[in-house]
């Protein structure tokens, strides 16, 4: 079975020279790999949420998929497609939030940070907070679990709703599935070589910044953006110290070793810096120019794009469509000539237990999940430096009486457990007290198994 790995790009602008070697290359790279299933697509659902011009919106989808397609990606290999031709996207967005907890929404990045931000201002709380913006991750959930993406690749700020998203489609699977788990849990994939340039001033590159490198700009207006690149003041023929110069830094993201070893050599020996952007510029016309003309042609020709884009919605309905019958059907939402068939959890399989199962974040900790006979995920545990000691807690934990477990509910409907006067693990979030209390007891059913 193939790797299904899933991306999004929200259609709030135009893409950029930082996009395009921190995203867009490296995941044109990726889908080529044969043993990887690929689904890209336009989060214009999302680009609703952070602006309210419709033309900038249609403008951005409309340079954003001719960029891809420029940039080299294989539509007939891949499947690239809009979100908003998808209408099970949004018909799945309601099914889960019917089960995802308002606390695991309150804990969301981007929500904390505006209630923060208007709690310093003196504002109401929820002061300009749209229900697009507190719901957004279970969008975003929809997104991956509408076809069962195994990895998401994702900024480490992203990482939460990804984490989201597993645990709103594990609760999905535990009430609705039956015995059967309808999600795939997906995992965040970090790049940690993935290229971060830096603008024109060195701050990186970003539109909110204005110091950006525009990627398809005509060859004079690309060398005359160069030329306004922030250099020191050494004059030509004093040395120039190449780990300190950004420009050298966006010379590397797209040079082989030999023309990088090539133009080190000639920092350190006195190039002048009108020379160097000369050479930075003769780099990226050559790597850009090709495509350029392809991105020109695309932005001429909407109609191709748009054909492009519906064949490419046909392929992902081919999955969705199918898919969220079941899930209609899952959750009773059935046809009066369907066969009634029992809501009540199918009877446990003989042999399977309750289990512990151990993985490495992408940031080297490690963490053990806690599944319970059934498979529905009880916990998640904090980070550990050392994998020896998740087997040291896990085994502590089957060892020891259930009665001695101290567990802690709070607020949002989530408990921990804590060993030995630390917190070593979280709950999925649950709809309500008295779930979390049925969890619990679960928890310790399930732990009480281990022993026995």
């Amino acid at each position: 079975m193939k790797t299904r790995i899933l991306t999004g790009i929200t259609t709030t602008g135009t893409p950029h020279l930082g996009n395009y070697a921190g995203a867009i290359r490296p995941a044109i790279v990726a889908s080529r790999d044969a043993d990887v299933d690929s689904f890209y697509f336009l989060a214009d659902y999302h680009a609703l949420i952070k602006c309210d011009d419709p033309r900038r919106i249609q403008q951005s989808r409309l340079e954003i998929a001719a960029t891809w397609l420029a940039s080299g990606l294989d539509a007939e290999r891949v499947t690239f497609y809009r979100q908003s031709d998808i209408p099970e996207i949004p018909e799945l967005t309601w099914l889960l939030t019917c089960v995802a907890a308002k606390g695991l929404l309150n804990r969301a990045h981007a929500y904390k940070a505006a209630v923060d931000r208007n709690v310093e201002l003196g504002e109401d709380p929820d002061a300009g907070v749209s229900m697009g913006l507190f719901s957004y991750p279970v969008l975003m959930a929809a997104d991956i679990l509408m076809f069962n993406a195994h990895k998401v690749p994702v900024g480490r700020d992203q990482i939460q709703h990804v984490e989201m998203a597993r645990d709103i489609g594990q609760r999905f699977n535990h009430l609705f599935g039956n015995g059967k788990e309808l999600f795939t849990a997906p995992t965040a994939l970090i790049e940690e070589s993935v290229a971060t340039l830096p603008g024109l001033d060195g701050r990186k590159m970003s539109k909110s910044y204005d110091n950006t490198i525009p990627l398809f700009a005509s060859a004079k207006e690309l060398k005359s953006t160069i030329a306004r690149i922030v250099t020191d003041s050494r004059l030509p023929g004093e040395p120039k110290d190449p780990d300190d110069a950004h420009l050298f830094t966006l010379y590397q993201a797209f040079a082989t070793p030999e023309q990088l070893a090539e133009f080190r050599a000639d920092l350190l020996a006195g190039l002048a810096w009108g020379e160097a952007k000369q050479r930075l510029f003769e780099l990226l016309d050559a790597e850009l120019g090709e495509a350029r003309e392809r991105y020109h042609a695309l932005m001429s020709r909407p109609g191709d794009l748009e054909d492009i884009l519906q064949a490419g919605a046909a392929k992902a309905r081919q999955v969705a469509t199918p898919f969220l019958a079941e899930l209609r059907e899952a959750v009773g939402l059935r046809n009066f000539r369907s066969e009634v068939k029992s809501a009540a959890p199918a009877k446990k399989k003989s042999g399977k237990r309750a289990r512990f199962a151990s993985f490495r974040e992408g940031d080297g900790s490690f963490r053990f999940r806690f599944f319970a006979a059934d498979g529905e995920q009880l916990l998640l545990s904090r980070p550990f430096v050392d994998p020896k000691a998740i087997g040291q807690v896990t085994q502590q934990l089957a060892s020891q009486s259930v009665d001695a477990l101290e567990l802690r509910a709070d607020e949002n409907d989530q408990f921990t457990l804590w060993l030995d006067g630390s917190c070593i693990a979280d709950s999925p979030a649950y709809p309500d007290e008295q779930a979390l209390e049925a969890a619990m007891l679960r928890l310790r059913e399930a732990l009480a198994t281990l022993a026995e």
